[in-house]
């Protein structure tokens, strides 16, 4: 009878397990089994098809093949779409897992959540990908929504996270094997308690946290947080919170700086064994937000910057096989100043190569971007000023002919090694 049982079992639950996405080049993987172990006093720990599973991720879908043979195991998306399967599928070719996101409504976009018909809309486009995505092999987690923090933006409004609550249960009632996470902007005591009060069926707080990720788990804790938590975006501190120009512009940190940053973001995160079970950079890609290089760790021609190699060298402790060009000399009259248009001004920024490699240099002056938003939210490219720089040599010396139209500037410099990484850097500036 018992032997019968196991049979019946089995049976039963490789048929609720059939996924269609079997047939389409998986082979025979099957769906992933994964659970948090653990507790506060012993810690937690995230397990995968029964292995512990420590988070080396990222934020983004591209460049898999990069993340995977430099130690990265973990990406994160923010929603689903035509391209999720793709997704899930590359990222299973490369032995990645995905905590994939399903979007929730922001009331900043005019959703409401005072609204029944809105909640129950949303609810049934939950239940439909969870459904359709529950067996894929890569699947990690389920990342319930992005920052939801409500019109004023604190993050503890209850008929939110009560939202999120009933979200959670009915994604576990569909799939019980994989754990759910909500994702916030960093912490506070009253968005802290707001989800232990309201949303208890979480297994997992996401963090997305910039300047001050280092100290995110230590403010869990005093916060009274108790379960485990996962850093889902970090990186170089934010255009939010760094100095700005006399016009109000950003002061972008340099390449150099960046990869100081997360390299010692990544270590800090990382260093809690007991209550964090990983971490996801961002940006695993590119992408204009505040400027085309603040966030993203690849250019937009696809290739790796000196951040994706500060981390790499932080999961793994080895830098990649080929490093990118890094800043070594700078010198920008104009940089955060005012200046007058129609004027030459020389202009010098010298990277060094750890390979040896030859560096091109590649030079651009735009306008400072108009097109500000907040969250993340899709910014346009701001216009290119043709002709503006004059290169004089192959060691990074230019001459830039300022504009004639007053307004805010960016210098931009790209360098390339003609191996697959490469850099970018800018500087403000003001024509009177």
């Amino acid at each position: 009878m018992c032997t019968f049982r196991i049979i019946l079992l089995t049976f039963l639950f490789s048929l609720i397990h059939t996924s269609p996405l079997w047939a389409q080049g998986l082979g025979d993987a099957g769906p992933s089994l994964v659970v948090i172990e653990g507790d506060q006093e012993q810690g937690y720990r995230l397990m995968k098809n029964g292995q512990p599973f420590r988070i080396h991720g990222a934020g983004g879908s591209k460049y898999l093949d990069v993340l995977a043979t430099n130690g990265g195991n973990a990406i994160r998306t923010w929603g689903v779409g035509p391209d999720t399967e793709d997704i899930l599928n590359r990222a299973h070719a490369q032995g990645v897992s995905v905590t994939l996101g399903l979007w929730l409504g922001h009331e900043r976009h005019g959703f409401d959540y005072g609204d029944a018909a809105r909640l129950e809309s949303q609810r049934a486009e939950v239940a439909a990908a969870v459904k359709k995505y529950r067996n894929h092999p890569a699947l990690l987690t389920w990342g319930l929504g992005n920052e939801m923090e409500g019109i004023q933006n604190r993050g503890d409004h209850p008929q939110i996270w009560k939202e999120i609550n009933y979200l959670a249960e009915m994604i576990k009632e569909l799939d019980p094997h994989h754990p759910v996470m909500t994702v916030v902007a960093n912490v506070n005591p009253d968005k802290v308690n707001a989800a232990i009060t309201y949303a208890p069926a979480l297994d997992i707080l996401g963090v997305n946290s910039y300047a001050g990720a280092q100290n995110i788990g230590k403010n869990l804790k005093a916060f009274g947080w108790v379960k485990p938590y996962a850093i889902t975006e970090y990186g170089l501190p934010g255009p939010w919170e760094v100095p700005h120009t006399a016009w109000d512009a950003p002061i972008e940190p340099t390449s150099r700086e960046k990869a100081g940053f997360y390299f010692v973001s990544t270590k800090g995160i990382l260093e809690d064994q007991q209550q964090c079970l990983g971490a996801y950079v961002f940006l695993w890609g590119s992408k204009q937000e505040a400027t085309a290089s603040w966030f993203g760790m690849f250019l937009p021609t696809g290739e790796k910057t000196p951040r994706v190699d500060a981390t790499v060298r932080a999961w793994t402790g080895k830098w990649p096989a080929n490093r990118a060009p890094i800043l070594k000399e700078v010198n920008m009259p104009m940089s955060n100043q005012k200046v007058k248009g129609g004027q030459y001004i020389a202009v010098q920024a010298r990277y060094a190569d750890a390979d040896g490699d030859a560096l091109s240099y590649e030079w651009e002056v735009r306008r400072e971007s108009t097109d500000r938003k907040v969250g993340g939210d899709e910014e346009a490219v701001p216009e290119l000023v043709e002709h503006a720089v004059k290169v004089l040599d192959e060691n990074g010396n230019a001459l830039l002919s300022t504009p004639t139209q007053p307004g805010a500037y960016r210098l931009f410099v790209i360098i390339k090694d003609g191996k697959g990484s490469g850099c970018m850097d800018n500087w403000p500036f003001w024509i009177q």
